[in-house]
């Protein structure tokens, strides 16, 4: 299943994030943002909110009867062996849409009193629900949960804090898929650099003008984040009770400004994924590279069908020789700082996420890329059937993952998506892409003081 589609940011957080600016106080469950000085309107949103992890630090309670909101496929599997092997603590699955409509029924249950225990939330969308008082600090009885999970997925739960809103389910490191047998057929080598990239694009269109590279999309920010990440972007950071914005950096800049070169010297194509004239293309061999997340094979079996056994995958190309990738999708399980039996959903959260019998069920049914680092090598060794020529695909696939920068996502993440699609729409229409970028710090930082949310320069 192809996770951008699956986690892509909601349209609805801006128009969340004003509700809770504007209505003070706490709503029964915990859903109402409250201002930075306890309420009242025209308060700005907390940067950060949740309980105190210390109140939860403790065993959990010998019997609790449990509810979760989810939508990865098979996870109830999981859930019914939990509730075999866990008879005093039950847990009832409510499974879900996603997206957008998890996220809105979320907010829309926090403020009215009603949320269940535990919610599986894609990285993106933390920040909303956590500024909007919905997830609760989990840090007392998760404090040892970091060792098992890279430096990567366990910076996207705690938005750069001491804090802990949520257990790492699976990540989505990006890597370089191409096809082997095109460029051995040109005789080109799979770059280890990004210069070296540009050489490759240069090379094919040389070869066959009616080949290029790869492309580059207007569509899909989630990919734009990704490789932003890798070159060591963070775009959004937390100082205390306040935000602060950066998608303007230097290492984001660097990533535009080289994409657009390629642009501009006819090296990569423009066109956006996952339509049908791009499905084409990779299934023709019209591109034959595509620098996406270790979901890729999936999503290359459904439009490609023709070329399996024909891709491989290896790291994205570095920046100046470090090795390091970004993440292109994601989620994890918080709980709802309104339950009243949080330690219990602590001690699920952390079974669902790191016990093997419970990661195989979520692996072979679900789909998923754990986030847990042993899980990675012990769970995972048959490559996908679609490049089961690929024999190490895992090892690579751990390896990398291991590599993933850290990122702190913001609260307002749909209106840096949106603006993100315009800009660079407009610049692949002959515009700026560093331009793009400027547009896209200028107006997310706009947004984010015009919801009421404290900034800093």
């Amino acid at each position: 299943m192809e996770r951008s589609r699956r986690w892509t940011v909601l349209a609805v957080v801006l128009a969340c994030a004003v509700i809770a600016a504007c209505s003070g106080g706490d709503s029964d469950g915990g859903g109402g943002s409250e201002g930075a000085d306890g309420g009242g309107e025209g308060d700005a949103p907390a940067a950060v909110t949740g309980s105190e992890a210390s109140e939860y630090v403790g065993a959990p309670p010998e019997e609790a009867d449990l509810v979760m909101w989810a939508w990865v496929p098979g996870i109830e599997e999981a859930v019914n062996l939990w509730n075999e092997e866990q008879p005093d603590v039950q847990v009832t699955l409510s499974q879900q849409a996603q997206g957008d409509d998890l996220v809105t029924k979320v907010l829309t249950s926090a403020q009215a009193g009603n949320l269940p225990d535990l919610i599986q939330v894609e990285y993106q969308a933390l920040p909303t629900l956590v500024s909007n008082g919905v997830l609760a600090d989990i840090a007392g009885p998760a404090a040892d949960l970091s060792e098992q999970f890279a430096e990567g997925p366990w910076s996207l739960v705690t938005l750069g804090t001491d804090a802990v809103y949520a257990v790492p389910q699976d990540v989505a490191p990006m890597m370089l898929y191409y096809r082997h047998d095109v460029f051995e057929e040109m005789d080109l080598d799979v770059p280890a650099t990004w210069d070296e990239f540009a050489e490759v694009a240069a090379q094919v269109r040389e070869q066959d003008p009616d080949r290029y590279l790869t492309t580059f999309s207007s569509e899909d920010p989630g990919w734009f984040v990704g490789l932003s990440q890798q070159a060591g972007a963070s775009w959004w950071n937390i100082e205390g009770e306040a935000w602060s914005v950066s998608i303007d950096d230097d290492a984001t800049t660097r990533v535009a400004e080289y994409w657009g070169d390629l642009i501009a010297d006819d090296l990569v194509d423009d066109q956006p994924m996952y339509t049908p004239a791009w499905n084409s293309a990779l299934n023709d061999g019209t591109l034959i590279a595509w620098p996406s997340a270790v979901w890729a094979p999936g999503v290359l079996a459904g439009v490609a069908a023709e070329t399996e056994g024909q891709w491989e995958a290896a790291p994205l190309p570095r920046w100046d020789g470090e090795e390091r990738t970004g993440y292109w999708g994601g989620s994890s399980t918080g709980i709802a700082e309104s339950s009243q039996n949080i330690a219990a959903a602590v001690e699920f959260a952390t079974w669902l996420n790191t016990d093997p019998d419970a990661l195989r069920i979520l692996i072979d049914v679900g789909g998923i890329y754990p986030a847990q680092t042993a899980a990675q090598t012990e769970l995972l060794s048959a490559p996908p059937a679609f490049m089961a020529n690929d024999d190490d695909y895992y090892e690579v696939a751990s390896s990398v993952a291991e590599t993933a920068a850290g990122f702190t996502f913001g609260p307002n993440v749909n209106t840096a998506y949106s603006v993100y699609r315009d800009a660079f729409a407009s610049a692949l229409d002959g515009g700026d892409f560093a331009g793009a970028v400027q547009q896209m710090q200028e107006e997310t930082l706009a947004d984010m003081r015009d919801t009421g949310f404290d900034v800093v320069e």
